[in-house]
């Protein structure tokens, strides 16, 4: 049977979603629980990675079950939280069809950025959010994230991990990039049909530096759709990990 695992994990312990050769990602801590429990090597497979302290609330990822297992996708879920550190909890496990792939087949992500605004930042908030305490000007923010939904090409809003091909395509489509008011600051919601490396911390800085006045929403526009191969400018900030959720991941069926 294919497992399907909804995920969620408080970045801040980890360096990110990826496996590697040292440790200390959220994939090696469910890989390690997979192996416990089955008595054997089994290979999680995830969605997408996040970065060192990046958040999640709907990380998907999928594993196929041993073929002697008798355990049902609900004994799943109490087996891998034992097993796991209480920063990473699998929420939710169900059978899914062998051509299920929590990558391919999936068609989107929601994503949201957290800021606070309050003078200090709470210290139970340290890491879970980004600081701002400097005024923002909310409808500008919201202009600005206007500016940067569409279907473009987000070359200057994608960081580089050195592997890309020079015919690596960076259209993508933000169907929607809204402002939300939160009690202590704001919350920026993304949903796209996917986000480049590091993408959205590049819309929300960027986004962030025209509501502080610091960046013109002209000069925001321009750095989108940019003719590949010529000299282009860069987003001018990438947000850091702490305000970042992966929200949700979009298949065909939800």
């Amino acid at each position: 049977m294919r497992m399907k695992l909804t995920i969620a994990y408080d970045g801040r312990p980890y360096l990110g979603w990826q496996s590697q050769a040292g440790g200390n990602t959220v994939q090696d801590y469910l890989n390690e629980a997979l192996e416990e429990i089955a008595k054997q090597p089994l290979r999680i497979h995830g969605s997408g990675r996040t970065d060192t302290g990046v958040h999640a609330s709907g990380q998907v990822a999928h594993f196929d079950a041993p073929d002697d297992s008798s355990m049902n996708p609900y004994n799943w879920v109490p087996a891998l939280n034992t097993k796991l550190p209480a920063t990473i909890r699998v929420m939710n496990c169900e059978e899914v069809p062998a051509d299920f792939h929590s990558r391919f087949s999936a068609i989107g992500k929601r994503y949201h950025y957290d800021i606070c605004t309050d003078p200090v930042l709470p210290p139970l908030k340290a890491g879970l959010a980004w600081h701002l305490p400097r005024l923002l000007d909310a409808d500008v923010l919201q202009r600005a994230l206007d500016t940067l939904s569409g279907t473009h090409d987000f070359h200057a809003f994608a960081a580089y991990r050195g592997n890309e091909q020079a015919d690596t395509d960076y259209t993508r489509t933000v169907f929607s990039a809204q402002l939300e008011m939160l009690p202590d600051g704001y919350r920026m919601n993304f949903h796209g049909d996917g986000f480049l490396y590091k993408m959205v911390r590049m819309l929300a800085g960027s986004a962030i530096k025209a509501a502080q006045g610091r960046l013109r929403l002209d000069d925001l526009e321009a750095l989108l759709d940019q003719p590949q191969g010529l000299p282009f400018g860069k987003a001018p900030l990438c947000a850091p990990a702490d305000g970042l959720y992966l929200q949700e991941v979009v298949y065909p069926t939800s």
